[in-house]
């Protein structure tokens, strides 16, 4: 067997779980979006899929690993990266309840542009005139969907943004110290910290009726344990493939949430939607070129 077809082999092997991931984390916004248009609302959806997600982590890891998954080598700043991703969360939740489907994930698709201006003061990096032109028509993008000129402008879409600069701030940090503590310890802080800081939150300001159905709570067994499984995956094909190689692999998620919104909330896409969808995912694939010519420069 050749070192290139073995290299090959895995490749292949890590895209596959990549698209899996994103099927995994596609099918959990979407189970979030039934809920919180239903039965719960976004900060009791948000606690289901971080408290699920933590039993997981409990059940997998703490066997193994005992006291040493809360020994971070970096834990303020392992801290701050789950409180990020957490608020991302939130805000998307809540986002759900008012935008389609195929809405938030194009302006999710923003993520890469943002971690690229946020990349110049926090990780120290140079970008380009040609990357920032990129980002600028990622943007233009954005307006395509949202389209504020219109009398049918959701003011809802700000939550959107706000999510993907979150989230954009947890990629940024996820560069920031990787290498740095195991991916259990990594899981551990992402769930615990919002299982922590959920927890009260929701006995204080949003206790869950015992009249919820038994649909609503399998609904949220089930995003928590997609978040739990989604992240694995992810971890595990980074494992066998460059970062580089798998970064176009999200962009699956617009064929996975076109499928789920059809089907499942009968929401196409609008016009405005794909053309500002397209826009920034070329803007991203962009990015993604420049930047891999760069490293080979």
């Amino acid at each position: 067997m050749s070192d290139a077809g073995s290299t090959e082999r895995r490749v292949g092997f890590a895209i596959v779980l990549n698209l899996g991931a994103f099927l995994c984390f596609s099918a959990m916004d979407t189970g979030a979006k039934w809920l919180v248009t239903g039965a719960l609302v976004s900060l009791q959806v948000s606690w289901l899929r971080y408290v699920v997600h933590f039993i997981w982590v409990l059940v997998l890891y703490l066997p193994k690993h005992g006291t040493q998954l809360l020994r971070s080598k970096k834990p303020i700043q392992q801290a701050l990266r789950s409180v990020l991703l957490l608020l991302g969360t939130l805000f998307n939740f809540a986002a759900l309840n008012y935008l389609p489907l195929t809405v938030s994930i194009a302006i999710f698709f923003t993520v890469p542009l943002i971690v690229c201006l946020l990349s110049i003061p926090i990780l120290g990096e140079k970008v380009g005139i040609r990357r920032l032109m990129a980002v600028f028509v990622g943007f233009l993008g954005v307006l395509v969907i949202v389209s504020p000129w219109n009398e049918s402008f959701d003011r809802h879409v700000v939550l959107s943004l706000i999510a993907v600069c979150c989230v954009s701030g947890y990629f940024v940090m996820s560069r920031r110290i990787a290498g740095v503590d195991s991916n259990a310890v990594m899981q551990f802080y992402t769930a615990g910290i919002a299982t922590s800081l959920l927890t009260p939150a929701v006995l204080i300001m949003a206790p869950i009726s015992s009249d919820v159905d038994t649909g609503s709570w399998l609904v949220g067994l089930l995003i928590g344990s997609l978040g739990m499984l989604g992240h694995s995956l992810l971890t595990k094909a980074h494992r066998h493939a460059e970062a580089s190689v798998l970064a176009p692999t999200v962009y699956s998620q617009a064929i996975y949430i076109a499928i789920f919104s059809w089907v499942i909330f009968q929401q196409a896409p609008t016009q405005n939607t794909i053309l500002g969808t397209l826009i920034i995912v070329a803007s991203g694939l962009y990015l993604w070129l420049r930047e891999k010519q760069i490293k080979k420069a």
